[in-house]
């Protein structure tokens, strides 16, 4: 690929995301930038906006790439996502189709786990449900949960997970974890008690999911696990949606037996209307942001690019396929 001829597409940068960064400028030696500023109106839209394309920055998760993308784009070569997650990429497809995909794993890890440890202190403080009642003109009474000296139980200790864990024995909780390969070593350096998955949730006040979306892990916290879990206790996902069985989650909420739970991930997104959560009273609720602050813009935006020019240049990195 010379350089000189590459072609950069940015899909559909809306919410803006890297238009307007400095980043893309370092990219003017190595071809054509060419950036879309709203989302596609369909697939073919889409597979229109990148013909041609060398390299694809993919900025919102909500724009996906799979087989029939790949077959109608045979000039394309590499795809950067500006996130960590990997599940708008269909990997076996990318795989056969020669296509290199890039993430940025952990760029963001203290920018998310911040915004979760804030939700999960607003899920405890009943944040969203007195602020809806006082807004209505009520002055409404429930205790809320005092989180210091309180177990928190993180599923996944990869690298929002380790920061989460840190922050939560910063004020004084106890930090228990599950992860898919525990030692000894990694939890003297985490600080952290690896336990199995069952006896996590049977004694956590708070479980927070920090595992990456796969096979193995979609519907890893269903109507079971809920059955588990402390009468009281709070879900935190700041994960990936599917991780979480919605409907089990409801009823879980519904019912009282779940204190709270803080959410920044779905299932559908953008959520729509009907969408059970938005009528939980203690489900606190962000759209899929926790990484959406001018720190972590900037850090993700500088993670693509370099991601790009590696490609470009021969060193490859953060390789996901």
């Amino acid at each position: 690929m010379e350089e000189e001829t590459v072609r950069m597409v940015v899909p559909g940068d809306e919410p803006l995301m890297i238009a307007g960064s400095p980043h893309l400028d370092r990219l003017a030696p190595y071809g054509q930038v060419v950036l879309f500023d709203s989302r596609p109106e369909s697939a073919a839209e889409k597979v229109e906006r990148a013909q041609g394309a060398g390299v694809i920055i993919n900025t919102r998760g909500v724009v996906s790439w799979g087989r029939d993308e790949f077959e109608r784009l045979p000039d394309l070569r590499m795809i950067t996502s500006c996130s960590i997650g990997t599940d708008m990429f269909d990997l076996e497809a990318a795989r056969e189709h020669g296509i290199v995909i890039c993430n940025q794993p952990g760029r963001t890890a203290p920018v998310v786990a911040e915004h979760m440890f804030g939700l999960m202190f607003a899920a405890a403080k009943r944040a969203a449900f007195f602020t809806k009642r006082m807004q209505a003109g009520e002055w409404p009474r429930m205790d809320g949960i005092f989180l210091q000296g309180k177990v928190l139980g993180i599923v996944g200790a990869g690298n929002s997970g380790s920061e989460m864990a840190r922050l939560g024995r910063a004020i004084g909780m106890e930090v228990i974890a599950w992860t898919y390969h525990p030692s000894p070593e990694r939890a003297e350096r985490l600080g952290v008690r690896f336990v199995s998955l069952d006896e996590l949730l049977s004694v956590a006040d708070v479980v927070s999911m920090h595992v990456a979306l796969t096979e193995d892990s979609r519907g890893l916290i269903g109507s079971r696990e809920f059955g588990l879990m402390k009468d009281g206790a709070i879900l935190v996902n700041g994960a990936r949606g599917p991780v979480v069985d919605t409907d089990a989650l409801v009823t879980a909420l519904r019912s009282g037996r779940l204190g709270g739970a803080a959410i920044d991930v779905y299932d559908e997104e953008p959520v729509p209307p009907s969408h059970p959560l938005l009528s939980c009273e203690q489900a606190v609720l962000t759209p899929h942001c926790a990484d959406m602050t001018p720190e972590g813009v900037d850090l993700l935006n500088g993670g693509a690019v370099d991601n790009v020019i590696a490609f470009l240049e021969g060193r490859p990195r953060n390789l996901v396929t």
